[in-house]
């Protein structure tokens, strides 16, 4: 009995230290949990909407696709048979045939007759081999940039500081990572990679870190600029807010992220064991990572389907997806291209609080010449319409139906 009595008082004496002392202790916050879990309706915006190096990067990434199968192939003249790529397209991610895929980017691809058989060739214009070459100086000129974006992405995975190279691959788009980085990652990557051994027959890529060395976040860079943070443990740093236009929060919304703001933030490069994940501060976490991750990328976006690869090794909850919705003054949700792309507010309406990709100039080049294509089948099309020939039957092929009942009245 004596010994119950004197663990009795102990556990008093440790809970009255723990909740009187001056001290904020990161323990103390991973308990509570005041989210209010109210449905909040989706606001489309229109400026989000209509960013072209976000929503025109799907047919990008196809494009960019088969013009290094081209590089690759004929790095002397760019030109190739149609039936030496007719058949890669799925592996090239091209959604539709390749044949046709090409004619619909003449300012990108140039098609001309084989030397055999008549059969369809495709070469590169001059301004896409222009282009392609301006891509690969980025890659040589910012390798140590683009290599770091890598490693921090790696080092988000918590203690095991490793991530499987499948993965890695999923998002080498969004990355800007070059092709040739990962096929053989061991000749193109410095000494503090390590390609690893998994389950199933997989590989992993980890990272050696010294243990002096502390990577900052974007969100802990921004806040140590403006004076409020000063990198100690447990700190709090409040997300930049967005709010869309027309877009309001419901008071009990709004009052409960007002107090999560004050909560501790965690790095996403901190060690995340101890934390409960049912906590305000495991939620304050996620939103975090996530904020960081989309600062890698090269738009600063992406497919939100695409991350949940990402939910284990970077020890997010089941429904991350949840987070962006949660969030809408942060992310912006759009539902453009039949897919739902998160976008980083942050990154489009504060132009100096995140670092520009080093490829981000070169895609926006990509973009607008894949634009003059249409300018160019346009006139193929109004260069090939059906003369007028008085009274024949022939019928103008843009002339809608209203156009061709006044001219038979």
């Amino acid at each position: 009995m004596a010994m119950i009595a004197r663990r009795s008082r102990n556990s008093v004496c440790l809970l009255h230290d723990v909740l009187f002392s001056r001290q904020s202790l990161t323990c103390s916050y991973t308990q509570r949990q005041t989210y209010v879990d109210v449905y909040m309706k989706w606001k489309k915006d229109s400026f989000f909407d209509s960013i072209d190096t976000i929503h025109r990067s799907v047919q990008l990434k196809p494009l960019i696709a088969v013009k290094n199968c081209i590089v690759s192939s004929s790095p002397d003249d760019y030109c190739i048979p149609i039936s030496a790529i007719s058949k890669k397209g799925l592996e090239l991610g091209v959604p539709i045939k390749v044949a046709r895929f090409l004619r619909l980017y003449p300012s990108v691809f140039e098609e001309f007759t084989g030397p055999n058989y008549n059969l369809p060739w495709f070469k590169l214009t001059q301004r896409a081999i222009e282009l392609d070459r301006e891509e690969r100086e980025v890659y040589v000129n910012s390798k140590d940039d683009i290599i770091l974006r890598l490693k921090k992405l790696i080092l988000m995975s918590g203690r095991e500081q490793m991530l499987p190279i499948k993965v890695i691959k999923g998002l080498q788009w969004y990355l800007g990572l070059p092709d040739e980085l990962l096929r053989i990652p061991e000749d193109n990557l410095d000494g503090c990679f390590r390609v690893v051994e998994l389950e199933d027959g997989l590989k992993g890529l980890a990272v050696n870190v010294d243990g002096s060395e502390r990577f900052l976040s974007v969100m802990q860079r921004n806040a140590m600029k403006r004076g409020v943070y000063t990198g100690v443990e447990g700190e709090a740093i409040e997300f930049p807010l967005y709010p869309s236009k027309g877009l309001r929060l419901k008071r009990k919304i709004a009052d409960w992220f007002d107090e999560f703001q004050k909560f501790p933030y965690v790095s996403p490069y901190e060690d995340y064991s101890g934390l409960d994940p049912n906590s305000d501060v495991a939620e304050k976490r996620v939103v975090g990572v996530l904020h960081e991750l989309l600062s890698l990328f090269v738009e600063h976006a992406a497919e939100r389907k695409k991350l949940l690869c990402l939910r284990k090794p970077l020890g997010l909850p089941q429904k991350v997806h949840k987070a962006f919705e949660r969030h809408p003054y942060i992310f912006n949700l759009s539902l453009m291209n039949k897919t739902c792309t998160a976008i980083l507010k942050e990154a489009y309406c504060d132009r100096g609080a995140i670092e520009e990709h080093p490829l981000a100039k070169v895609r926006k080049k990509y973009i607008n010449l894949m634009k003059e294509s249409e300018g160019i089948l346009k006139r193929r099309r109004l260069n090939n319409r059906p003369i007028d020939r008085g009274n024949s039957n022939i019928k103008d092929l843009d002339c809608t139906d209203d156009e061709e009942m006044k001219s038979l009245t």
